[in-house]
């Protein structure tokens, strides 16, 4: 008896009912339903020319491999569900701090009275220019950063002469010679609270909006 006809005829049961089976439930479907056939194959064999015991171990170790890897499917989702629970616990802590996401948005500092941004560049730079963009997109003010190393860096921008308030973004230009290097933008922003609505624990950022929390660069 060839094994897979006994899981060929599993799939097709199971497609048909109105509700999918649980995983658990079409292994013991399929368990029950090759003992059965097994059964049935013995009682009619050939007296004289009887099933092998090595064939019948083979096939018994077919259906005890195939349960144990519908347990398994079953024990990791169930893990999968309870990290995911931690997860969005642990996140609870993360209310009320300062969080670096992907953006160009400048935030403002009132410790220091001053807007701030971040950017990452992944190999050092010979020079570095920070634009001040209105929320018009028009350049309102331009400084040079100077030759700034790999990895994230931190800028604080004096707006005594703007209301930084009012959605001031920033772009990044990190040069190395003649070359232009490839940058990120980072914003800062505040948790205000976390989602866990969906499949994705979310974050709710106080400008930002919703974003993943997999897109969390650094918590200050």
């Amino acid at each position: 008896m060839d094994y897979s006809t006994v899981i060929s005829n599993s799939k097709v049961t199971g497609s048909s009912a109105n509700t999918a089976p649980s995983a658990a439930q079409q292994a013991q479907d399929t368990q029950d339903r090759f003992l059965k056939m097994l059964v049935a194959q013995m009682k009619n064999q050939d007296p004289m020319n009887p099933m092998d015991n090595a064939q019948v171990t083979s096939q018994m170790a077919q259906i005890q491999t195939v349960t144990g890897i519908s347990n398994l499917n079953d024990n990791i989702k169930a893990l999968g569900s309870q990290f995911g629970q931690m997860q969005a616990l642990q996140s609870v802590s993360l209310v009320g701090r300062e969080v670096l996401v992907p953006g160009n948005k400048l935030s403002w500092n009132p410790e220091t009275a001053k807007a701030q941004g971040s950017f990452e560049i992944s190999s050092p730079a010979d020079a570095v220019k920070l634009e001040v963009l209105a929320p018009s997109g028009a350049v309102v003010d331009t400084v040079q950063l100077g030759a700034q190393g790999a990895g994230v860096h931190d800028f604080d921008w004096n707006s005594d002469k703007f209301d930084a308030k009012s959605g001031y973004s920033f772009r990044i230009t990190a040069s190395k010679g003649a070359s232009v290097l490839s940058s990120t933008s980072y914003a800062h922003d505040r948790v205000m609270a976390v989602n866990t609505d969906g499949s994705k624990l979310r974050l709710q950022l106080q400008n930002v909006g919703l974003v993943d929390y997999s897109s969390v660069k650094r918590v200050d």
